[in-house]
């Protein structure tokens, strides 16, 4: 199946590449499944996608836990990258590319770019004395440490006071530059709390930060070393932001340099939404179109911590996976998850009020109905097409519903009430991708929903059922069950679409009962769609359901749940 050309330009997303320090938890799933998602939409919508993930190896923490654990340092990060590839590919991720840091093909280009910052002045060699938080392997101002009683603020940590000479990055030369582009949007920072966060510190002053420390005798042969100077190595953080460009620094991907989006989590906000856009600026290149950086996750109500032995990690996702699917996770984390500036819960109690309403009794109880009605009334056939009018007086199949209740003595509520399905399915196809170009995947996903939703108010308003009791002895009934049918089908097909990015293989199986074989390959979740969503999701146009096309019921794509079964667990490897 040959698919379409894109027709927008190109699109490239990013997740921070992760330290490979330890095992992959619920955070570093649920980043990347937010690019996921916004990646697998940006290709419905018909653009040209390149999604990029990975891990950070070079920190000095990887040497000293590789030691302890008898490992060398690459053994110890190619485990735990494996990790990270083992659990992306559990979640169904469709990254482009996974980096390695401790590839040839990064560290000679971040090499060659920190060479370049030297040339120009924006790196400089100088003293320095400050708080080291080792933790994070990055410097912290006096203020900060005071504010934190000499703490580190993201993990509590000591802070070590250092002094040694270091190479500089000139960020002070580009504090003005920063400010107006943040201001004026030119570099989103998203959500809006974030944003004004970042100005907040801008507007307190920048000063230089140092980008290397000097070698000792004795330490391991593992990082970048500073081109010019072999007796300084590159400290992590800087060598680790150049991997977004080089990894599109090639022939064939620069086209993806264009407007790139960064997700990530807040506590790394500053590195890519300050120190990284003037980088970029030092170096020549555009800087980021967007830079996302959302909360955290907690656990049943309290932080997540090692001490508390409550870090959800990809075992316990796996558990859900096993008990509810892997789309049900999937759909629960992207729509329940911290895109915002606020924390998110996640509680046994609330996924299962999730998958119930959203799941089990929306989009699976939906999906169930029409596929048996169809079946049931028609031999698994669709019999005819209609155009989704439903309306007083000119709606005949309406009021032959209608008069099919009044007929078993049912209660005929707001007679005079209309139903137009396709401009309720375009204005809902609209809204879902203005919330994608947003990357409020929350939004995305109702929109979606609120298509399910009036197919199922329609069902209970007209009942199919009913209906299809009396056929022998109301005019025009069978055409009224054809038509009523069709729209309720046509119009959740074009709901599959919209939910396709975050449930990719629960709406592969819908189309595979469905022989919706006109919108992909049905037997590859990740098959390339055969038009743009503009195409794709038109009412009655070429992909739409057709007269004749069979569909059957298959298996319920989501079974209730028990909100009184105790709550899957995952057995974590050490």
């Amino acid at each position: 199946m040959t698919p379409h050309r894109p027709t927008q330009s190109p699109y490239y997303i990013t997740t921070p590449i992760y330290y490979v320090n330890d095992r992959p938890h619920i955070g570093h799933c649920y980043t990347t499944l937010i690019a996921d998602v916004a990646a697998r939409a940006q290709r419905l919508i018909g653009r040209d996608v390149f999604f990029l993930t990975g891990t950070d190896e070079h920190a000095e923490k990887v040497v000293t836990t590789a030691t302890e654990k008898g490992h060398t340092p690459m053994e110890w990060a190619t485990i735990n990258a494996e990790r990270f590839k083992d659990a992306f590919a559990f979640m169904n991720f469709s990254n482009d590319d996974f980096v390695r840091t401790t590839e040839d093909r990064h560290k000679a280009k971040a090499a060659e770019y920190i060479q370049r910052l030297v040339d120009s002045g924006d790196i400089e060699l100088g003293d320095y004395e400050g708080w080291w938080d080792g933790s994070q392997e990055e410097y912290v101002t006096e203020t900060v440490a005071k504010e934190h009683d000499h703490k580190s603020p993201v993990t509590g940590k000591p802070l070590e006071k250092r002094v040694e000479q270091n190479y500089f990055f000139r960020l002070d030369k580009h504090e003005s530059w920063l400010k107006q582009q943040i201001e004026s949007d030119a570099i989103r920072v998203l959500p809006e709390a974030r944003k004004n966060e970042i100005l907040g510190r801008i507007r307190q002053g920048l000063n230089r930060v140092p980008v290397s420390r000097k070698i000792n005798e004795g330490d391991p042969d593992w990082g970048v070393v500073m081109p010019n100077d072999p007796g300084h190595r590159v400290y992590v953080w800087i060598e680790a932001l150049c991997n977004y460009l080089t990894i599109t620094d090639t022939e064939q991907r620069r086209k993806y340099w264009d407007a790139p989006v960064h997700l990530m989590a807040k506590d790394i906000v500053w590195f890519h939404a300050v120190i990284w856009p003037a980088m970029l600026r030092a170096l020549g290149e555009r800087p980021p179109a967007v830079v996302y950086a959302h909360a955290y996750w907690i656990a049943e109500g309290q932080k997540m911590s090692k001490s508390l032995g409550n870090f959800i990690e990809i075992d316990h996702l796996r558990a859900y996976a096993d008990a509810f699917s892997l789309d049900a996770v999937r759909w629960f984390l992207t729509t329940q998850g911290p895109l915002g500036a606020n924390d998110a819960d996640f509680a046994h109690a609330r996924f299962i009020e999730v998958y119930n309403a959203d799941l089990a009794n929306s989009i699976g109880n939906s999906a169930s109905r029409v596929g048996n009605m169809i079946a049931k009334y028609f031999g698994g056939v669709v019999p005819g097409v209609c155009n989704g009018e439903f309306g007083f007086p000119d709606g005949s199949s309406l009021q032959t519903a209608r008069l099919a209740l009044e007929n078993a003595g049912k209660p005929v509520a707001d007679p005079s009430r209309t139903f137009a399905f396709e401009p309720l399915c375009r204005q809902a196809v609209s809204a879902a991708v203005d919330a994608i170009e947003r990357i409020d995947l929350e939004a995305a996903n109702q929109h979606a929903l609120s298509i399910v939703r009036y197919v199922d108010d329609f069902i209970s308003y007209c009942a199919p059922f009913t209906l299809a009791k009396q056929l022998d002895t109301l005019d025009d009934g069978a055409h009224a069950l054809r038509s009523i049918l069709y729209s309720c089908a046509e119009a959740l097909r074009i709901a599959s679409l919209l939910l396709h990015p975050t449930m990719p293989e629960k709406t592969a199986e819908l189309w595979r009962n469905w022989n919706c074989d006109h919108l992909t390959d049905p037997d590859d979740a990740d098959s390339p769609f055969v038009a743009p969503l503009s195409e794709l999701a038109a009412w009655g146009g070429e992909h739409a359901i057709k007269k004749d096309q069979s569909i059957s019921k298959g298996d319920v794509l989501f079974m209730r749940a028990d909100p009184n079964a105790q709550a899957p667990r995952g057995e974590t490897v050490a």
